[in-house]
């Protein structure tokens, strides 16, 4: 026991002790012993209480695990619905704008029949844009039939597929449009051309060097071939050249249209004299001559047989 008392565990607890005592015995003096005895009581319930609320909180978290997971799903599928619902107002906001375009495009064309269509591909490889939409056979699409934008023509469909359709534009070769100028009267072809179509044009082939077509003019279709109605806008001339042989001169055409963005564009299943032709017409003018010269052989065969009696 003697041992204890001279240890220097019970030094460091005697030297505890009477720092204590003289910090209460201060605080006694200050304060009051109320106080004193709110602040160690403090001291020691202050950290219980601190473990306490964590040992609380966790709990707590596990109790609400449930009702925190469902809160979070309900805030996803608001975020969802509010995104689709941003999607569809995106969409009627732009379909809205398309179909007041296109509104005034058939109230000046009371005879065409239209099909809207939405552009949904391009094909990558295509040095002349082609592109897809999203109507086909059953919505009455059918192959050449004719398409255009509000500002003008585009092209012309050349695949048909139940719901989609693929367009070749008035840039690719293989596209012919017979054409006028609005001011000269002059008449031409206007055709899709390689190096043209880099840069985003087409040609109109002008017969001789007696055209008098300018920069500026105004290129209509003629509706003379029964593939394209009349006086569709095609676009307008940017520069006159000549053909390497000299002989013969082009314009260069910049569509109406913009054919290398197009989003939405309006097909033409049906208007006046679609399918017609100048070769269609030839053999109907052709008849009345005919019937002339059938009469004048019957006049011939009668007073032959008259004579004869």
């Amino acid at each position: 026991m003697k041992e204890f008392f001279h240890s220097k565990v019970f030094k460091l607890f005697l030297a505890i002790g009477i720092v204590l005592f003289a910090l209460l015995l201060r605080a006694t003096m200050t304060q009051g012993a109320s106080t004193l005895f709110n602040n160690a009581l403090g001291l020691v319930t202050t950290p219980i209480q601190k473990v306490t609320a964590s040992i609380s909180g966790i709990f707590d978290r596990y109790l609400h695990v449930d009702e925190v997971y469902e809160e979070n799903e309900n805030l996803r599928e608001e975020i969802r619905r509010l995104n689709e619902n941003q999607v569809e107002l995106e969409k009627y906001r732009n379909e809205n704008e398309s179909l007041k375009e296109f509104l005034e495009v058939k109230e000046e064309n009371p005879d065409h029949q239209y099909v809207a269509a939405a552009v949904v591909g391009r094909e990558p490889n295509s040095r002349f844009y082609a592109f897809t939409i999203d109507k086909g056979s059953l919505d009455g699409v059918e192959p050449l039939d004719p398409v255009i934008t509000a500002d003008g023509l585009v092209g012309r469909v050349s695949e048909v597929g139940l719901t989609f359709s693929k367009v070749t534009t008035i840039l690719d070769p293989s596209v012919n449009v017979g054409c006028y100028n609005v001011r000269t009267r002059d008449m031409g072809t206007v055709s899709g051309d390689i190096a043209a179509a880099q840069e985003g044009l087409c040609k109109m082939e002008l017969v001789d060097r007696a055209s008098s077509s300018a920069r500026d003019d105004i290129i209509l279709t003629a509706g003379s071939t029964g593939l394209f109605p009349k006086d569709l806008i095609i676009g307008k001339i940017t520069n006159i050249g000549s053909e390497s042989h000299g002989k013969s001169f082009y314009g260069e055409i910049r569509p109406a249209a913009d054919i290398q963005n197009v989003k939405d564009v309006l097909v033409i299943t049906s208007f006046r004299g679609q399918g017609s032709s100048l070769e269609d017409m030839q053999p109907a003018v052709a008849a009345p001559e005919q019937e002339d010269k059938n009469s004048e052989t019957g006049e011939e065969e009668d007073q032959a047989a008259s004579s004869g009696e």
